[in-house]
């Protein structure tokens, strides 16, 4: 059986990320399965919930990214059960964004290096979208709702992001500028790309 792909897409808060992995996933039907990270059913979700939307609620920088990546583990093998059984997954955020947000903190000892070694092992994307954005992020609907939500961390972060794909390379990775863009204008722009890789022959699955 030909396997399924593993189609990634990441970006800042409130790009549209979501909306697009849901058009992602309906626009294949019955092949594919659409994951958000963080999962926030289960047990390490749960807790990660709270910190994200609990302002009162801390922990140290170290313990939460150890949080989100063991969330990430938590689903490594029904991923790959799943890409096995020749269903197509759509990741909503996932490594790269674990790695960014940690270390966009500036917290000495959490350098991107640091931040990655948990997620060493994990299923590598067959195709990475990443959603860059200009526009004035305040404007965005929902935007402030979480812990996160700051517009200045959120230059920080936007800016680590580069840092990281400079030091974690990946040929299956794709910049794509969503700024003042309509939903269904990005859609018609990746649209394509996800076609490509869906009928593209590929090996087993890589790992990071």
């Amino acid at each position: 059986m030909v396997r399924g792909k593993l189609i990634l897409i990441e970006g800042l808060d409130r790009t549209g990320k979501s909306t697009q992995c849901e058009n992602v996933v309906n626009a294949l039907g019955n092949d594919a399965v659409l994951i958000k990270f963080p999962d926030r059913t289960t047990k390490i979700g749960q807790l990660i919930n709270q910190y994200l939307t609990d302002k009162d609620f801390e922990l140290p920088a170290q313990s939460i990214h150890l949080l989100f990546s063991a969330n990430r583990w938590e689903l490594k093998e029904e991923i790959h059960s799943m890409l096995k059984a020749g269903k197509h997954v759509v990741l909503d955020r996932y490594v790269y964004s674990g790695v960014a947000y940690s270390a966009a903190k500036g917290i000495q000892g959490m350098d991107i290096s640091w931040c990655f070694n948990p997620d060493k092992g994990l299923l590598k994307p067959d195709l990475t979208l990443f959603f860059s954005n200009s526009s004035n992020m305040r404007d965005r609907e929902g935007f402030g709702e979480e812990r996160y939500e700051k517009v200045e961390f959120q230059r920080q972060v936007r800016d680590t992001f580069f840092n990281v794909f400079d030091q974690i390379k990946d040929s299956n990775r794709i910049v794509i500028d969503v700024s003042d863009k309509s939903i269904d204008e990005v859609f018609s722009e990746i649209k394509p790309l996800i076609h490509d890789v869906i009928n593209k022959e590929l090996g087993e699955c890589v790992y990071f």
